[in-house]
């Protein structure tokens, strides 16, 4: 008789041990950076928090596939991503939601009608977030390289994600935090329609930033002032101070120069070394291919330097004796946390895909009133902060 009743227990069982597996699972567990872990319940609720603080969710490389999902992508990749999202909107509740690119497995090889069914796959998994600032930027996957860059598709992808304009920038304000976005892809090309539109958004925003830094006159008067690089780039002579520009959102990582500094983050797997390439790379794994560019590809170097010169990146605060200069950028399916030669720090996100991670994640950043910021606590998977314990 026991037995008997044990059997018709099992099914229940199992049932019961698998939601509360599925529960645990998506629920996100995040780290301190460079090597604290705290309490995710402590963090939430942490009395420091202002009205005036803006936390901010950064995510990349969703990789959707549309139609062309299969069976493992609709009811576990995606379902789980979903779940996640909405486990990570009810437990750290955040203010904005950015996706750094490559919302599309390949959707520069995608007709307009797929592209739909990727947008509507995209706002299903959101959920909550929808209600939320959201803005998102173009990565490789989505709009191609180099040689099949077509402005009139790149201009229809962005009339479908808020505050891009036709040549796949943004520039927006929130809680007095300055945000530029650029499309990163087109700063790889040479004589092209769209390079030159991102250049004129950069200079738009740094005369922006000077003028509301040194007075309307003077700044005019400095917009006039050029100064070319050997490589075809040119940027006004600037007096802005370091770190008094916005933050800086990309999806290819800026170049890294072999003598910049790399942080040791113990929690984490793997990152990116100085040269660009990533040593525990989806490619090494066995996952989905890398799209039309390596995910060792950077801005080249003299893009880097332009940037750098041009909107002198905003400063963050982690502590009263170290600052920092912040930049997010992705494409590499992995965490990094790099600091340029002048001081700029660079924080690459990780994939928020089990398509090309195990352990999908994101990025969560504070920036407070005072125009500190908190940088950043990586989140991830519960399951993979247990195997990391191993």
């Amino acid at each position: 008789m026991v037995a008997v009743a044990w059997r018709s227990l099992l099914p229940v069982i199992i049932i019961s041990t698998f939601i509360v597996y599925e529960e645990w699972v998506s629920f996100p567990s995040c780290k301190l950076l460079p090597n604290t872990t705290f309490n995710l319940d402590e963090h939430v609720g942490n009395d420091d928090d202002s009205p005036e603080d803006l936390k901010v969710m950064l995510v990349a490389n969703l990789l959707l596939r549309g139609t062309e999902a299969g069976f493992f992508d609709l009811y576990f990749r995606y379902y789980y991503m979903s779940k996640f999202f909405k486990k990570s909107f009810q437990s750290l509740n955040p203010d904005m939601l950015l996706v750094l690119g490559d919302v599309s497995a390949k959707g520069s090889e995608l007709s307009r009608s797929t592209w739909l069914s990727v947008l509507h796959q995209f706002n299903h998994i959101l959920g909550p977030f929808l209600d939320l600032p959201l803005h998102v930027i173009l990565g490789d996957r989505d709009v191609g390289e180099c040689s099949g860059l077509d402005a009139n598709s790149v201009n229809w992808i962005t009339s479908n994600f808020p505050g891009l304009d036709s040549s796949g920038c943004g520039a927006f304000e929130i809680s007095n935090i300055s945000f530029v976005s650029l499309n990163a892809v087109a700063l790889l090309c040479g004589n092209n329609k769209l390079l030159f539109d991102v250049e004129k958004v950069i200079e738009r925003e740094s005369v922006d930033l000077q003028m509301e830094i040194k007075g309307t006159d003077e700044a005019k008067n400095e917009s006039a002032m050029f100064r070319e690089l050997s490589y075809g780039f040119s940027w006004r002579e600037n007096a802005m101070t370091s770190g008094s520009g916005p933050v800086l959102l990309l999806h290819f990582p800026l170049y890294q120069s072999g003598n910049s500094y790399k942080r040791e983050v113990s929690t984490f797997k793997s990152t990116i070394d100085p040269s660009g390439h990533d040593p525990a790379s989806a490619e090494s794994r066995g996952f989905l291919g890398t799209g039309p560019y390596g995910l060792s590809q950077t801005v080249p170097p003299n893009a880097t330097e332009y940037i750098f010169h041009a909107l002198k990146p905003r400063y963050g605060y982690r502590n009263e004796s170290n600052d920092d200069r912040i930049i997010f950028s992705a494409h590499t399916h992995e965490f990094s946390d790099h600091t340029h030669l002048d001081g700029t720090r660079e924080v690459t996100v990780p994939a928020m895909s089990w398509t090309v991670r195990d352990d999908p994640g994101f990025i969560i950043a504070t920036f407070r009133g005072n125009r500190s910021t908190d940088l950043p606590d990586q989140c991830g998977t519960k399951d993979k902060d247990q195997r990391k314990q191993q």
